[in-house]
C-alpha cells in the first residue's frame, strides 16, 4: 500500500532555470521519521530549493519528518512497504524506480540495499548510496554476509558517501569498495541557529544552583542510555540532574532502571523535541553513551550550542571535538564515563572554556554551507 503526501504542486521550475526542469532525485530511506539522517536530508532539501524536485520513499511507514520540509518545494513523500520473496521485491523496486524516472537514485543505509541491487540489475539510473552507520545488530561485530552483499550491490554505484573517517575505512577495507568511489562528506551544522536562547517557554524548569547533564537521542538499544544512567548514578552530587531528550521503545525500560537505581527523582525524561536548541540551551554538559555512532549530528549541535561533551569513544568523536575536549572521550563503560562526568561537574570554569572552544571549532570545521556544497556537487545541481 502506498500513502502519498504531495508537499507542493508539481511542475515548479528552478529559480533562474526556467528553461529546464529541475533535476528529480528519488530518495529511498529505511524510514522518514524524525532522526539524524532524516532531519539532515530535510535541511538539505530545503536549502537546495527549486533546482531539484524530490520523491522520498519511507520503507517503514513513518513519514513524520515530512513536516520539516518547506511546503513551497516540489517534494513528494510516500510510505512504501515491500513484501514477498527477494526476486519479487527486487522486481517491484526496479519497476518503482523506472516509473519515477529520476535523474538520480539516492539510497540510505543497509535497509535500502535491495533498491541498490535492483537498480544495478534492472533499472540502471545514476545512483548514490549514503551510509551513516550501523544498527544494534552490527554495533558489536561485523556481519560478513552484509559486507559481501554491500560489495555486490554497490559495485557500480557512482559513489558511496560516508560522514566519518571510521566508516570510510570500513567501506574500503571491509567492504572492499574502490577508494576512488568512497566519498567522505562530513556533516555540518548552522551554528547561528544555536547561538541565541530559544524563544518561548523552556522545556523544563531548572534551579539556578543545579548542573544539568543532558543528551538528545532516540531511545533505541544502540544508544545504550542504560550506560548513561549507570554512569550518572556514580556521580555523587545531589545538585546534578540528568535530562534525556527523545522518545522510543526503550523508554519504559529506562524509566524502570532509573527507579531501580534510586535516581528517578534526578532523571527527567523530556520526550521528543522538534527544535534541539530548546533542550541544549538548558544543558551544562552534553553526554553521549552509544555503542555505535559515526559523526552524530547531536554532538555537532551541542558544540554549536557552546557545550562541553562527555562521550564514549565511537566513530569520529575524538576528531570532531575541539582538541581540549578530547580528554573527555573515554573507553566504553560506566566507570570511565562517570569519572569524566564527575570531573566536569566539579569544574565550572573548565565547562565554560570547553564549550567556547567547541563552538569555535565546529564553526570553522563543520559549517552547514560546506556540507551543502558537497551535496550540490554530488546531486549535480543544474548550471
Amino acid at each position: 500500500m502506498v500513502e502519498a503526501l504531495t508537499l507542493s504542486a508539481a511542475g515548479e521550475r528552478a529559480a533562474g532555470s526556467l528553461d529546464r526542469p529541475p533535476r528529480h532525485v528519488l530518495h529511498v530511506l529505511p524510514g522518514f521519521g524524525v532522526g539524524g539522517i532524516q532531519v539532515r536530508l530535510a535541511r538539505i532539501v530545503n536549502a537546495l530549493g527549486r533546482c531539484f524536485r524530490h520523491t522520498i520513499l519511507s520503507l517503514d511507514g513513518d513519514i513524520s519528518c515530512r513536516e520539516r520540509i518547506d511546503p513551497a518545494l516540489d517534494v513528494v513523500v510516500e510510505s512504501l512497504a515491500m513484501r514477498g520473496r527477494i526476486v519479487a521485491r527486487l522486481d517491484a523496486c526496479a519497476r518503482r524506480i523506472r516509473r519515477a524516472a529520476p535523474d538520480l537514485l539516492a539510497t540510505y543505509n543497509w535497509d535500502a540495499i535491495e533498491w541498490a541491487m535492483a537498480n544495478q540489475m534492472f533499472a540502471r539510473v545514476r545512483h548514490l548510496h549514503f551510509e551513516d552507520g550501523f544498527g544494534p545488530e552490527e554495533a558489536v561485530r561485523p556481519l560478513w554476509r552484509r559486507g559481501i552483499l554491500r560489495r555486490l550491490a554497490l559495485m557500480r554505484t557512482a559513489a558511496v558517501v560516508v560522514p566519518s573517517h571510521a566508516l570510510e575505512r570500513v567501506a574500503i577495507d571491509r567492504w572492499q569498495l574502490p577508494a576512488s568511489r568512497v566519498i567522505h562528506l562530513p556533516n555540518g551544522v548552522e551554528v547561528g541557529d544555536f547561538r541565541d536562547t530559544p524563544a518561548g517557554e523552556p522545556l523544563f524548569a531548572r534551579r539556578a544552583d543545579e548542573i544539568v547533564v543532558g543528551t538528545v537521542a532516540p531511545l533505541r538499544p544502540e544508544k545504550n542510555l542504560a550506560r548513561l544512567l549507570g554512569a550518572f548514578n556514580r556521580v555523587d552530587q545531589p545538585s546534578v540532574r540528568l535530562a534525556i531528550v527523545g522518545d522510543g521503545g526503550e523508554r519504559p525500560m529506562l524509566e524502570m532502571l532509573a527507579d531501580g537505581l534510586g535516581i528517578a527523582d534526578r532523571v527527567l525524561f523530556v520526550g521528543a523535541v522538534r527544535e534541539p536548541q530548546r533542550a541544549l540551551a538548558l544543558f551544562d554538559i552534553f553526554a553521549l553513551s552509544s555503542d555505535t555512532e559515526q559523526m552524530p549530528m547531536t554532538v555537532l549541535e551541542a558544540m554549536a550550542a557552546g557545550l562541553p561533551v562527555v562521550a564514549v569513544d565511537v566513530g569520529d568523536l575524538k576528531h570532531m571535538l575541539a582538541p581540549a575536549n578530547r580528554a573527555f572521550v573515554v573507553p566504553r563503560g560506566e566507570a570511565a564515563l562517570a569519572e569524566a562526568l564527575a570531573a566536569l561537574v566539579a569544574d565550572g570554569g573548565r565547562r565554560h572554556a570547553l564549550g567556547r572552544l567547541n563552538r569555535v571549532h565546529v564553526s570553522a570545521k563543520y559549517p552547514f554551507a560546506r556540507m551543502l556544497e558537497g551535496y550540490r556537487r554530488l546531486l549535480g545541481e543544474p548550471a
